[in-house]
């Protein structure tokens, strides 16, 4: 991240979902709780960008969007979205669907044939070291897929 003071805006939605998959798997409250706080932190922070697509790191206003922040956040509060009561639930899905919705916008989703062959535009992976900065990134793309995939599983159960 920018400091040890502020938050890397992908390190907070790694551990969004993956605190959310550590209470999928062993049913520990206190992972529940702590992915909610994570999740509370990063939709409500002062810094957050009204589309949902986070600065590379939330002490950093101005600098560079991380869509792959955006995209692991967006799966992470999908599936966090099944373990808490349905008021929370409904707004954990709704910022996710409005990151999502972002992300397929023409501001961040590529077009065909151009980045790469990437999906998602606008990654940032390691800003501090001078590399990777506003480019696409693998991981970016695996994790839109998947949030994709979760929406339109919990799309079909309804």
């Amino acid at each position: 991240g920018a400091s040890c003071l502020t938050a890397w805006s992908r390190g907070q939605s790694w551990a969004i979902y993956g605190f959310t998959m550590m209470y999928r798997e062993t049913g520990k409250k206190e992972y529940l709780q702590f992915a909610q706080k994570l999740s509370d932190y990063a939709i409500y922070h002062k810094n957050m960008p009204s589309d949902g697509i986070p600065y590379w790191d939330y002490g950093a206003p101005g600098e560079e969007r991380d869509t792959s922040a955006a995209a692991v956040m967006a799966s992470g509060l999908l599936e966090l979205s099944k373990y808490v009561p349905f008021d929370k639930g409904r707004e954990y899905r709704a910022f996710a669907v409005k990151q999502l919705l972002s992300l397929a916008s023409n501001e961040y989703f590529a077009a065909q044939g151009e980045n790469g062959g990437f999906i998602l535009k606008h990654g940032v992976g390691h800003k501090p070291g001078k590399s990777e900065i506003d480019v696409p990134l693998n991981y970016g793309d695996y994790y839109f897929l998947e949030a994709l995939l979760r929406f339109r599983a919990m799309s079909e159960q309804k």
